[in-house]
Parts: structure tokens; sequence; C-alpha cells
């Protein structure tokens, strides 16, 4: 195995001249801060017959897939406690595992439901390259099976994906994460169709993550985990984690929030902080480059796991490793993590469930959406920081950050978001026939539906896009719709049989609301699912339209003194044939009355 950063650096483009320069190790990343926690007593004996494999290389580096599946499927061999199952595959067609850890060896949905224990629930490498929980639930298993972490499964059952972007964890390198201490292979962020899964809740374009959606449906875990890697700025805290509605802030589930906030968070950093490591909240700068404009504390959308979770009534906690620290030291933290949430789990369940089924039953009048956007507002907090110093760099020509290695307590502002839309709750959407992408979506999130079995006509509220812009650059693989205006009209209209009716009487009926309100950023309107509203496609001739322009004016007074009145204060119009042709003809019989029309119809 080649050492890290042994082999030769390449900078630039393949389409550009490439200067190879000798690297030596660590070269480009801030001094490391000396550790020495507790929790190195959890590595294993290096003659255990079981050692994981990332423990053989002192946990410097991750083991391939198959390696990582094999030693899955030995732990399973040697204890009746561990199943595997396979819940999907990928895009390239490798089998998606997901690890069944329980006290009677459960291998099915209702086999664990029977136990009646509460069940957390952990996914490693959605983005393949921040690898620290796979190998750190990896050694939580092992230890499971040696018996010495076996009472676990006493009062909870652990379900764990260990890789859920396997085919990125596949294209594997030493210099796929420039910014990240560790371990010497890593994998890539996104799947082999490009896809970041972390994007990817709400639209479900990936066969992973409509496999992912069905594990959640199926098996109903009481707690979920995303592990991850953060980039971004120099700090002490090793282990950061975060949900909606820390620090009582905004949450969709304000009930499961609160219980995040005063019931597992405590647990956790007392159980990090025991074990040597330095737990944080989830540390965003708002200016990587300038430390002194404060952090931003914000609301995470469903396209993200939590924010997902959060919408949908499933506790749901996103951690953040630090990418500075040693491979060895986050792996460790994320073991004692794993460890103090199947315990806090175990104790709390039963309140844990009780806040769940409150939040799922809540149906609130009014509902706060598009959160992101700074609300002027800030709370004071005490950050543990590393000393910086900002120089003039010649290589960007502005002000960069140079870390010192030095930690520093600093004083900051955390900025707080603001919701862009309240919505109204309505009573249920209506999705025409002819979107049966959009149907097959809902289904997939496990949204109740009712389809119609005959065309029925309805009476309902139907949007008209006023001012909307496509993105003229793809994201996540769709043109991003932005919606600025919309005009509200009411309809008679009639849905074809195989429609659906979607009443938001119902547990996912914020979820619903998200997907389909056609003001909401995370909508399947905002994700490009009807590019064919903004299409014209029946036209009128100048020669034509001219001739019913004349008669307008003939006809309606009122009109012809708002185009002379138009003609008056808008040159630019005046001066514009086509632009005084469209603007009759926008308003004539023959104009497409569809034009903009978005086909969800609400029922208030």
């Amino acid at each position: 195995m080649k050492p890290p950063f042994a082999l030769l650096f390449a900078l630039g483009l393949a389409a550009t001249s490439v200067t190879a320069i000798a690297i030596p190790a660590d070269p480009i990343l801030p001094p490391a801060q000396p550790w020495q926690g507790a929790s190195l007593d959890l590595l294993s004996r290096t003659d255990d017959p079981l050692i994981t494999p990332s423990e053989k290389t002192d946990l410097t580096d991750t083991p391939n897939y198959a390696e990582t599946v094999a030693y899955l499927k030995l732990l399973a061999e040697h204890s009746p406690r561990i199943r595997l199952v396979v819940f999907g595959r990928s895009a390239e067609g490798r089998e998606l595992y997901l690890v069944v850890a329980s006290k009677e060896g459960a291998a099915s949905p209702a086999a664990l439901r029977a136990n009646g224990r509460p069940t957390l629930f952990a996914q490693a490498g959605i983005h393949a390259g921040e690898i620290d929980g796979k190998d750190a639930g990896l050694m939580l298993l092992h230890d499971i099976v040696a018996g010495r972490k076996a009472a676990l499964l006493e009062r909870a059952n652990f379900l764990f994906v260990p890789v859920f972007n396997a085919d990125g964890h596949e294209r594997s390198s030493e210099f796929n994460r420039p910014n990240q201490r560790g371990p010497v292979h890593q994998g890539w962020r996104t799947t082999a169709q490009n896809v970041n899964l972390n994007r990817d809740y709400i639209k479900a374009d990936a066969p992973e993550m409509r496999a992912m959606l069905a594990l959640l449906n199926a098996w109903e875990p009481s707690l979920c985990l995303d592990l991850h890697v953060t980039d971004g700025i120099d700090y002490q805290y090793d282990i950061t984690f975060g949900y909606n509605g820390y620090g009582a802030q905004f949450a969709w589930s304000p009930k499961i929030g609160a219980w995040l906030d005063q019931t597992y968070a405590p647990a956790v950093d007392e159980a990090l902080s025991r074990q040597g490591h330095i737990p944080g909240p989830l540390v965003f700068a708002v200016d990587d480059r300038d430390l002194t404009k404060g952090l931003s504390l914000g609301v995470s959308m469903p396209r993200f796991s939590s924010g997902y979770g959060d919408l949908r009534h499933l506790p749901s906690v996103l951690v953040e490793n630090h990418s500075l620290k040693p491979y060895r030291q986050r792996v460790l933290g994320t073991y004692v993590l794993l460890e103090a949430s199947l315990r806090v789990l175990g104790e709390h369940g039963a309140e844990l469930r009780a806040v769940t089924t409150a939040d799922a039953a809540a149906r609130p009048e009014h509902f706060q959406t598009n959160w992101g956007n700074s609300s002027g507002k800030a709370v004071d907090v005490t950050f543990r920081g590393i000393d910086y110093e900002s120089y003039l760099s010649p290589i960007s020509g502005t002000k960069e950050v140079r870390w010192l290695g030095t930690p520093k307590t600093f004083q900051l502002k955390a900025w707080l978001d603001k919701s862009g839309v309240t919505l109204l709750r309505p009573v249920a959407y209506y999705v025409p026939a002819t979107k049966p992408e959009v149907i097959d979506r809902l289904r997939l999130h496990g949204i109740r539906l009712e389809v119609l079995p005959e065309p029925r006509t309805v009476s309902v509220q139907l949007c008209r896009l006023t001012e909307a812009q496509a993105a003229a650059e793809p994201f996540e693989g769709h043109h991003l719709l932005s919606v600025k205006a919309v005009q509200w009209e009411s309809h008679d209209e009639t849905y074809p049989a195989g429609s659906v009716r979607v009443p938001t009487d119902q547990p996912l009926g914020e979820l619903a609301m998200i997907m389909l309100e056609p003001q909401s950023a995370d909508s399947l309107l905002a994700w490009g699912f009807f590019p064919e509203i903004l299409q014209r496609t029946e036209y009128i001739e100048g020669y034509a339209v001219t001739k019913v322009a004349e008669l307008m004016l003939a006809h309606d007074p009122a009109l012809k003194a708002e185009f002379e009145q138009k003609l008056a204060d808008d040159k630019k119009f005046a001066q514009d044939p086509e632009a005084r042709l469209r603007w009759f003809y926008e308003r004539s019989p023959y104009y497409d009355q569809r034009y903009r029309l978005y086909p969800v119809g609400i029922e208030r």
C-alpha cells in the first residue's frame, strides 16, 4: 500500500499543461492538534481474529467495498444477533447492505417491531469520501459480536448502512478530499450518476435513494443518524452534530426537536467529553475567510437528510466530524456517539415515541418553509476555535487564512434563518394522471394517496406562474425553477381516472405540502418536474392578430384606453412591434389558457 501523499501531486485540468511536484506527507493542511483520548481503549487487540479491517491499519485507512461486505458476513457468521439484508442496488449494480443487529437476530421489519424495543438507524458513506461512520460502525458491531457491548441490544435495536453511496465509495483515491486528514484512500462525494444523495431526498432520482426511502418506510426506525465529515474552518471540536430545533430554534417537528435538545444532545455530549473528545454544534462560518462575521444557524431544507427527517417526523441528527482531525480520532469519536445514541434511545425510547406520535398527529394550519434567508437576528455564542492570521495571497490576490494551530476561544454572533414563505394548509391536492413521475415520487415517500377510479370534476385553486425562471445551469441533474410571483385562479377542473387526491390530514401531510406547493423551494415544480407548462405550443400570425386587435379595440373602450396608456408610459413597448402584437394576443380568446398554469389543484 502506498503511503499518503507519496505519489506525485498533479495540479491543473486535463486540457492544460500539468506541473508535477513532490508533496511530503500532510503538506497543505493546518497543524493537527495533539490528542490522546480515553476512547483509544476501544481499539481491538492486534491479535483479535475479528479485528476490523481499518484497525489492522491502526485506523489510518479504510477497506474497499468488497472487503467491507466480506467482514460483515464474517460477523454474521459468528453471531446470531447480526443479520445482513440487501435493501437495493446502486446505479452500477452493487448490492446495498443493511446490517440488522438485535437481541433476537431479527431479519425482517415485522420481526424487529415484534420485540418492542426502539430502533437506532445510522447511515454512513452518503458522501463516500466521508467514511468515518463505516469504520466506527464496524468496530461497534465487532464489540457487540464479541460480547463487550452486547448489552446495548437489551434495550434497543441497531440498523446500520455502512456505505450508502457504494459506487462513489469505489471511486477511491488518495487525492479525493484535499481538505481532509485521512484515511489514506477516500471515496467520491457523488454516485456513479453524479448525484449527490444528500440533495436527493425529495426528488429521489437515484436508485440508491429510492431504496433508502423504501427502507425507512419498511423498518420504521425511532432515531436516525447521518454520518458525515465537514470541511471549512479550523476549530477545536472533533465531533459536531445538530438537527432542526437545535437550541430551541425552528423545527417542523417541535416536540422531537425539544427532545433532541433536552435529552439526546446532553447525553451524547457527556459521553464524548468523558472519552476525551470535544463535541460541538454544527459549525458553518458566514465567511470562511473572516471568522469575525460569525456563524450561521440554519434550518435544514428537506432535500437534506436532517431536514427530511424533521419534515416527516422522524427524529434525525446530522453528524459532521471535523475533517482536520486525524482519522483515528474521528472514527473513535463516532464510535462513542453511536454507542451513546443506542444507550440514550434504550433509556428514553418511550419518551421519544410519545413526542414523535404527538408531532405526527399535529396538523398546523400555517406552515413555514423556504428557510435560508438571514433574519438579521443573532445569538451570542462562545466558540472553541483555532487562532489564525489573515494575509494577502499572491495566488488568489485577496486575503486568505492561515490557521496557526493554537486553541483560542472566540465570542461570536450566530446568525439565525428566517422563513421565506408561510403556507396555508389545504384540505388536499389533486395530481393529474398525466404526471405519473410525480405520483410515483409521492408513493416512494409513503404519502397516502386516493386514486380516482373514474374522471372527477372538482372546484380547486390553480396557480399561474406570472414570474418564474428556469436556471441556465443544471443543479443535481435538474434546471431549478425559481418561482417569484404567482396568480391564484378558481377552476372547475376535471381530473382523469388514475389521477390522485392527496389529503393533508395524514402524518406526512407536511411532506406532501413541501412537494406540491408551487412556492416551495423544494417542490417538484421547483425541481423541474413540470417543464411543459413553460412552453407555448400554439401561435397566431401577425396578419391575423392585427385584425383581432382592431376588433378588440373597436368593441372594448376600456381595453383601448389601457393600450393607449401603455404606449404612453412604456416607450420600449411602443417601439417593439412584436411586444405590441403579443399584448393583444394574450388578451384574446385565442391565447393558450393553460400556459404557465400549474396543473396540481388545491382543495381549500
